[in-house]
């Protein structure tokens, strides 16, 4: 079973993604509201694998993507991003993401996507 940190500025999708996760088997140890925050429950926390929105406050989702891997080179995370945002995307994936999921998402793409990654 993988231990997932949600980091997402919005309280509903976090929520949203909670349930997901929680529905099929994956614990949900942890949840950041912005970029320093989810670094800083990386670190503390050390989850199997985290999904991480792009925008947020603070730190966006690509510089805590970089933060992390500096930390932990073999951090799986997973990018929530709205649709249009594909160059970010990119960015993401170069900068150390596995794998990513478009809002607005159903509950197969969440699960496929954090299964690949978490399995690989």
């Amino acid at each position: 079973m993988s231990n997932v940190l949600i980091a997402d500025d919005s309280t509903f999708m976090r929520l949203m993604i909670r349930k997901i996760l929680t529905k099929h088997g994956f614990s949900v140890i942890g949840e950041a509201k912005d970029g320093e925050e989810v670094v800083q429950q990386y670190a503390k926390l050390r989850p199997n694998l985290v999904t991480m929105d792009i925008v947020m406050p603070k730190l966006n989702g690509i510089e805590a993507v970089k933060k992390i891997v500096q930390f932990d080179p073999d951090a799986k995370i997973v990018m929530v991003t709205a649709l249009g945002q594909e160059q970010l995307v990119i960015e993401a994936i170069k900068s150390g993401a596995k794998e990513f999921v478009i809002k607005p998402f159903n509950e197969a793409q969440v699960v496929n996507a954090v299964a690949s990654v978490s399995n690989a």
